[in-house]
């Protein structure tokens, strides 16, 4: 069955059980769920959604969005993810590539990017938004109340779930695409994933297996990649609200008993923080993605949750996921001396190649199809540089475009910073290279964040001591600088190299 139809089969195994509870604390029964799915699906096709049609979908997490592009999968459609806040050149050129035939967006941002005072105030707040009502689409559909701005003849989603839940004539097809997703390129050529119903159904059976989650279980999350399979699972999915601070979403986890919960390593930090304290005895697993995890991290984990596994995942948009790999391990790889992230064994179905450079090449059930508008190729280059460990692990070495150039030697960053985020007194650290205008080479910089301010200024001096006993003498950096924090972006959190350049930069930051 595909992922859609396991969400709905479950849900009629077990009609009374709670399957959502939002920000709020409202909930929603899985029998509530499907007739919801299944009267919006009904609504969609009377409407003239065809199996095909690709729709935009500008729709924060919610029990509405979640109802809403279930309904458009079922239907036969499929759900276009693309960021209108990207800016109106590339979210035009995002559309000029995907050509949606329908448009699903909350009122307000409708109204947001319609209406002159409203953009005018949004552009102050260097928000840019593109007008959504003027797309070339065939239907408009719009979630809360109605707000001038959104287009005429646009459908209600309050409207859809009146129609009546009609059951599914047919499966859904699994080889036709369910989710493109936009994630990099530039206006002139955008990058958006595609991924069919069977690349989402292996991706989401390779992490239950992994991860087991059923009923009775609470899963504390916003992630629809790891929500998606807790519905199918019968366990409850537990939302945090959009906006929730880092306290809330600790105290949301003890009220709710969350047995398993996801979180990117900067979040995770900011959580244990916020909770002053062992985090509840109900978590079973404590699963961190989307970017390196540092071994400070996660032994503050390990110690606040000694019943839980804390697990790493190593995924990528096009492969969901690839390798997990345990936080005990990834310490005690740290700890013995090996370089690089240990990224874990490849996940059952999961093939592993390494180019001639190092770079990792990945194939199996669960990856993406491939590119929209682009041909199919046998293998997903990552533009991840790693390694087979003796074990068959993977390690991660760093991220291709990252590798600095001193001289003759390629210095990538995420070789070190593993083990240098483990040494006492460092929260994080990040290598940048700054241009050097007399020798031409790269200017290799250190950027760290102390876990103690007070001892800050006493760091530097304390890690060119150190440094040359854990990182090869090439790596040695020829400036620590010591910031209050990294600069981040994305949901992910990720580190933003061309930010912390600038902010190393000299006479860079001032500008």
């Amino acid at each position: 069955m595909s992922l859609v139809e396991q969400v709905l089969a479950q849900a009629s195994r077990t009609p009374s059980a709670v399957a959502l509870v939002a920000g709020d604390g409202k909930e929603l029964s899985y029998g509530e769920l499907r007739r919801r799915v299944l009267s919006v699906r009904h609504g969609l096709r009377e409407h003239g959604l065809r199996p095909g049609d690709g729709v935009l979908f500008s729709v924060r997490p919610s029990p509405e969005s979640l109802v809403l592009a279930i309904a458009v999968v079922a239907a036969g459609g499929c759900v276009i993810f693309a960021d209108p806040g990207a800016g109106p050149e590339m979210f035009t050129a995002r559309m000029r590539l995907a050509r949606p035939r329908w448009s699903a967006a909350e009122s307000v941002l409708y109204a947001a990017s319609r209406l002159r005072p409203v953009r005018a105030y949004a552009r102050r707040r260097g928000l840019l938004l593109p007008n959504l009502s003027a797309l070339d689409v065939a239907r408009h559909v719009y979630t809360g109340r109605r707000l001038p701005g959104v287009p005429t003849g646009a459908l209600a989603l309050k409207r859809l779930l009146k129609a009546p839940p009609t059951e599914l004539d047919e499966g859904t097809d699994p080889g036709a695409p369910a989710a493109v997703i936009f994630t990099s390129g530039t206006t002139a050529r955008p990058r958006a994933v595609v991924h069919t119903g069977a690349s989402l159904s292996a991706a989401l059976g390779l992490l239950r297996e992994r991860v087991p989650v059923g009923p009775g279980d609470v899963v504390h999350t916003d992630q629809l990649m790891l929500g998606l399979p807790t519905l199918a699972s019968g366990a409850r999915w537990s939302l945090p609200p959009l906006t929730g601070s880092a306290a809330l979403f600790a105290e949301q986890l003890r009220q709710r008993r969350a047995t398993h919960t996801y979180c990117v390593p900067v979040r995770l930090a900011e959580v244990l923080d916020a909770a002053g304290g062992p985090l509840p005895p109900s978590l079973r697993h404590l699963l961190l993605g989307s970017a390196p995890a540092p071994a400070g991290v996660l032994r503050r984990a390990v110690a606040a949750a000694p019943q839980a596994e804390v697990l790493s995942v190593y995924a990528m948009t096009e492969m969901l996921p690839v390798a997990l790999a345990t936080a005990a391990d990834k310490i005690a790889h740290v700890a013995g001396g090996d370089t690089g992230d240990l990224l874990g064994a490849p996940l059952p179905g999961v093939r592993v190649s390494l180019a001639a450079d190092g770079e990792l090449l990945l194939a199996g059930p669960n990856r993406s199809p491939g590119y929209l508008g682009e041909p199919p190729s046998p293998w997903l280059p990552t533009g991840d540089l790693a390694r087979l460990d003796a074990a068959g692990r993977l390690v991660l070495l760093g991220r291709k475009k990252d590798m600095l150039i001193r001289g003759a030697f390629n210095l990538y960053p995420g070789l070190y910073e593993p083990a240098i985020t483990a040494l006492p007194g460092v929260a994080e650290a990040a290598y940048v290279g700054v241009p050097d205008p007399v020798h031409g080479d790269e200017r290799v910089v250190l950027a760290v964040v102390a876990d103690d301010p007070a001892a800050a200024a006493a760091l530097p001096a304390r890690l060119r001591r150190d440094l040359p006993g854990i990182v090869d003498h090439d790596a040695l950096p020829d400036d620590i600088v010591v910031l209050p924090g990294l600069p981040r972006t994305g949901r992910g959190r990720k580190v933003d190299r061309q930010a912390l350049r600038d902010l190393v930069t000299p006479g860079q930051a001032a500008s």
